[in-house]
């Protein structure tokens, strides 16, 4: 296993995923805090941004940078806003518009955003409405579920993951996803196949990930995350395939050039992506080499498509 470049651990810290906040037993203070995302939940928050926006460890999507950014810039983030108003003010993925450039950068420019102040100068003011995605939030899944916490012990599940996640560049929901459908928050789950604790760890990924208590939460929770982590790398961030590895084992992955024909594993598959709700997660390609089958898994998939 290589040591990560200052390049790779700067990109796959964007890994972190969509803004994520601890939901409370009430759905009142849950509604508080998600209001209320903190510094270093926006500082997530725009590095995924920056990630699809330069193609760093993921593809290349400059739409889901903008929603991303937007995400960040309803909640204050001068940086977000500064951001996706360069986008706009050069077209970069999105539409050329000096207005709504102008609007972003006028509110990072309020709390003292310098190049956002200079950038006026060249697009002027405008009073554009801005779009919608500064309203209001849209999830497929009510983060209400992922992420419930109904008593003191899942609350502290909770906190370790969003403490671990950005420590091995996963996304807290992906995290949670797997906690899910794994376990259901339950730290002392054994499987008929002797998986044990949180994220289901069998006593050889254990071994391998240097798990010494799997029953322990947070010693569970690094393991599961080492491994997810080793998995993104090995399938380029293809989710389905991490998902179908980690129910399956990556041998079985291989062995079948996609996901097994297994229906637990097939169902399990469907149900991290319903979770988690995207395709793609970004990668540090310095974790290990890919898969050796990756290219004919594609074909496969490219001629099913």
């Amino acid at each position: 296993m290589r040591a990560p470049s200052v390049k790779s651990r700067t990109a796959v810290a964007a890994l972190a995923g969509a803004i994520i906040v601890p939901l409370c037993l009430s759905s009142q203070a849950a509604e508080k805090s998600a209001a209320r995302p903190g510094p270093e939940e926006l500082l997530l928050l725009r590095m995924e941004a920056r990630s699809y926006e330069h193609g760093e460890g993921v593809p290349k999507d400059p739409l889901r940078a903008a929603s991303l950014y937007c995400d960040g810039a309803r909640h204050g983030d001068a940086e977000a806003q500064f951001s996706l108003g360069w986008m706009y003010a050069n077209g970069r993925g999105v539409p050329h518009n000096d207005e709504l450039a102008s609007a972003f950068f006028q509110l990072a420019a309020r709390q003292g955003h310098e190049q956002s102040r200079k950038m006026l100068r060249f697009v002027g003011e405008s009073a554009t409405p801005l779009p919608d995605c500064m309203i209001a939030a849209k999830r497929v899944i009510d983060d209400d579920y992922v992420f419930r916490a109904d008593n003191l012990v899942q609350q502290k599940i909770l906190g370790l993951v969003r403490k671990l996640a950005p420590e091995y560049g996963i996304s807290p929901r992906l995290a949670m996803a797997v906690i899910r459908a794994e376990s259901n928050f339950e730290p002392a789950a054994v499987s008929p196949k002797n998986a044990q604790g949180l994220m289901q760890l069998i006593p050889e990924t254990s071994a391998r990930f240097n798990v010494k208590k799997p029953f322990d939460p947070e010693q569970n929770i690094r393991g599961g995350m080492a491994y997810l982590r080793w998995l993104l790398a090995y399938f380029e961030g293809n989710v389905s395939l991490v998902a179908a590895a980690y129910n399956a084992g990556e041998g079985a992955v291989n062995r079948y050039r996609g996901i097994p024909p297994y229906a637990e594993t097939r169902d399990y598959v469907g149900r991290i992506l319903h979770l988690f709700e995207q395709d793609e997660h970004p990668f540090d390609p310095q974790i290990t080499d890919p898969s050796p089958e990756l290219p004919r898994i594609r074909r496969a998939n490219k001629r099913q498509g």
